[in-house]
């Protein structure tokens, strides 16, 4: 019974590369996510305007269209390799932006412009993790090391939101970026010890069977159609799309807005805001870490996906910080639920010589949130901050039942390839 026990938990750290994965992955977010709460404060104070508030926060996902090129490029030189090449270009990145500050030269535009470029390798991190994660971790262990690896982020959006607040509150911007591009160094150095190749990049080439010179763009169609004809893969990736566009904006782009202009908080209100969400994502990721050996996948990420949706519908009637909290850490903990199964599933069905190029295809799904961050910018301007949120929510949980109808079979039976546990 004990052996039941205490496997979901502890046995990824019993893999050497895990143990420096881990602590790699959790600077990364913690550096990330203080970025996220000090330039959309910034963005938002410069310049006075939600659009341009939307606008930054659509901006730094547009790397997202290159994701399924980086799992490309992972699958071709190692998701390792290239992992510590795009966290060398995060710390250059944030020490680029740190000279600015402490300079006096930064404006939005500088801003803009190194959100873009840090963008453009940022977006495809959680690709390589995920892929490092299944070329390392044995099958039965995988939902569990997921959970893990999600709490690095969840972990992040406490830590990050209220340390990022807390340094600029008290010392400025300046400090505050020396201490995001140290995160980042740091990050660099760890991943140094992932493990350069794990049992999925050893039998890539012997799976295959592609000539060794073929060319990036043949193996990204050929993800993409692998994709296209694995119905519960292309269910999944509608999920992904579907939550970035009209679930995540609320979290990810429009809380300094709901803070300053709903709620009528300052800085430090936004960090407890954005801290809010990361309680419950957290919580639910620690479940997942526990008992993920249980669960259905396919049958988990259709039903939180609606949960979520129903609980920002909530948010959008809560008048009050403390509602707003509230429903913020119940929108956490449903988004974990959702996420860290679909992550698993992905990882855990897709054949190994194409895991780095899925992994790639569902992070280009992540475009559906800057698509839908700059729609609500006008949207909330021209009919109001709870009719806006009234149409996103409602019109996601349709979208969730359209899904699950259509693709009853591929995610509900507990045969299904979806459920496999």
């Amino acid at each position: 019974m004990s052996e039941n026990r205490r496997p979901p938990v502890l046995a990824p750290f019993q893999t050497r590369s895990f143990r420096f994965q881990w602590p790699a992955d959790l600077a990364t977010s913690w550096a990330q996510e203080m970025e996220g709460v000090i330039l959309g404060w910034y963005i938002l104070v410069e310049t006075g305007s939600v659009m341009m508030l939307t606008l930054f926060g659509s901006v730094i996902l547009i790397g997202t269209l290159l994701a399924p090129m980086f799992g490309v490029v992972g699958d071709r030189i190692g998701h390792r390799n290239l992992l510590c090449l795009m966290r060398i270009g995060y710390t250059a990145l944030s020490f680029t932006l740190m000279l600015l500050i402490l300079t006096g030269t930064v404006s939005p535009l500088s801003v803009f412009v190194v959100a873009t470029l840090m963008s453009s390798i940022r977006s495809s991190d959680l690709v390589m993790r995920n892929a490092i994660i299944g070329n390392t971790i044995p099958q039965p262990l995988l939902v569990g090391a997921m959970g893990i690896s999600r709490i690095t982020g969840d972990s992040a959006r406490i830590a990050g939101a209220l340390a990022g607040a807390a340094v600029v509150a008290t010392l400025g911007m300046g400090p505050a970026y020396l201490v995001i591009t140290l995160f980042y160094g740091t990050s660099f150095l760890l991943t140094l010890g992932v493990a350069g190749s794990g049992p999925a990049a050893h039998t890539i080439g012997e799976m295959s069977g592609l000539p060794a010179r073929s060319s990036p763009w043949r193996d990204l169609g050929e993800g993409l159609a692998y994709v296209w004809r694995t119905p519960h893969l292309l269910a999944a990736m509608f999920i992904a799309f579907l939550v970035n566009l009209t679930a995540y904006p609320w979290s990810n782009g429009l809380l300094p807005y709901v803070a300053r202009e709903v709620y009528r908080i300052d800085q430090t209100g936004l960090g407890y805001l954005v801290a809010s969400f990361a309680v419950g994502a957290i919580t639910g990721s620690i479940a997942l870490s526990t008992h993920g050996a249980a669960i259905r996948p396919a049958r988990m990420m259709i039903v939180f996906a609606a949960i979520w949706h129903a609980l920002l519908l909530v948010f959008s009637f809560a008048e009050t910080e403390v509602g707003g909290l509230v429903m913020m850490t119940l929108a956490g903990l449903a988004q974990s639920l959702c996420l860290v199964p679909l992550a698993a599933m992905l990882v855990r069905t897709s054949e190994a010589r194409f895991r780095g190029r899925v992994m790639g295809v569902r992070m280009l799904a992540v475009y559906g949130l800057p698509v839908g961050l700059l729609a609500t910018g006008p949207l909330i301007e021209s009919i109001g901050f709870r009719a806006t949120g009234i149409l996103y929510s409602v019109g996601g949980l349709l979208a969730c039942l359209a899904i699950a109808v259509h693709w009853w079979r591929d995610l509900w039976p507990a045969d299904a390839p979806g459920n496999i546990r």
